[in-house]
């Protein structure tokens, strides 16, 4: 299933993917750092929720407390939840 998330205090305003029961593919970013969110996507590509979790949770972009790769990990962890509830 397709998701489309909005990002919280980042310079992305949003985070598009496709779910395949745990499994995230095409992952784009609208806004924030072009070539490096382009290079995360196609490294995360085909990666479960818990592996985006395990590499990526937490990570920060400077004085921020969050950064585009932890709201990746947060944005796949939502949409995983609400997929299993069936919403």
């Amino acid at each position: 299933m397709h998701h489309d998330c909005s990002t919280e205090m980042v310079c992305s305003q949003l985070i598009s993917f496709d779910l395949d029961g745990n499994v995230v593919r095409n992952i784009s970013f609208t806004g924030g750092c072009n070539g490096n969110l382009k290079a995360i996507s196609k490294l995360v590509d085909g990666w479960t929720v818990e592996k985006i979790e395990e590499y990526l949770l937490g990570n920060l972009c400077g004085p921020r407390p969050t950064s585009c790769a932890d709201q990746l990990a947060r944005a796949v962890r939502k949409a995983y939840e609400k997929e299993k509830k069936g919403a």
